[in-house]
């Protein structure tokens, strides 16, 4: 799969009835921002120098890139999930969990279809595809585990505000929403997937403030850019169950 078809497919998005308008269009600036910061963690992470493998450094930093695709799937499609708090949440991560999944497909620039069932005939053709699906594979787990964990929070700090919009409280809530909704799907995966056997549960407590700052930093531009822009501001009303969504805006 190419790795611009996410983006193609966000612009199918802004094709849609609700996103017709230039307001709409505002959703590329977040993705740009985090797109650009991604690229250059990649010449970071390799600076570091700590013993890991560069396609994994590399696969690492398109997970960062998979996410922010997800957000805008998600900001573009809130007129879609309804004002029912439950089905709205299970929408949302399953949205999130989709898009972001197909993201991180696309830009680890897996094979489908044809190609991919002669490679598994002649194994010549299938080295690199196999590679990357090696390796990619692991990083699932802890994205879709992200992707629910952002669609949670967002519900988590609806609930907290009491169904009001409020800018300020929001900066305070929605870092505590991540970690609180992080630590839950933690525990949750740990208790399904036997983490402690394999050691994987210190791994995730000690990495659980670094997950939860670039959890933060990934919805903080589209946070900034709801507040800025009133059509996105009707969106993440809507996803926060904050206010019912208003006629999109025409320019």
């Amino acid at each position: 799969m190419s790795p611009v078809l996410p983006w193609l497919a966000v612009l199918a998005l802004l094709a849609l009835r609700p996103n017709r308008g230039w307001s709409a269009w505002w959703i590329w600036l977040p993705l740009a921002g985090l797109a650009a910061v991604a690229q250059c963690v990649k010449p970071a992470l390799r600076g570091l120098d700590a013993g890991l493998d560069g396609a994994f450094l590399d696969l690492l930093a398109d997970g960062l890139t998979a996410l922010p695709l997800g957000l805008a799937a998600l900001w573009l499609l809130a007129p879609y999930l309804g004002s029912r708090r439950i089905p709205a949440l299970l929408g949302s991560a399953l949205l999130m969990v989709g898009f972001s999944g197909f993201s991180f497909a696309a830009t680890a620039g897996w094979t489908v279809g044809l190609q991919s069932i002669e490679g598994l005939i002649d194994p010549r053709h299938c080295a690199d595809t196999a590679l990357s699906g090696e390796l990619a594979l692991p990083f699932f787990v802890p994205l879709t585990l992200m992707a629910f964990v952002l669609a949670a929070a967002l519900t988590l700090a609806g609930l907290a505000c009491r169904g009001r919009y409020r800018p300020g409280w929001l900066c305070l809530w929605l870092p505590l929403s991540l970690l609180f909704s992080w630590l839950g799907g933690s525990l949750l995966v740990h208790k399904w997937c036997g983490l402690a056997a394999t050691g994987g549960m210190p791994l995730l407590a000690w990495a659980t403030p670094f997950i939860v700052m670039a959890l933060w930093a990934t919805l903080l531009p589209f946070q900034i850019l709801s507040a800025a822009n009133p059509l996105f501001r009707e969106r993440f009303k809507s996803l926060l169950h904050a206010a019912p969504l208003s006629p999109p805006m025409k320019s």
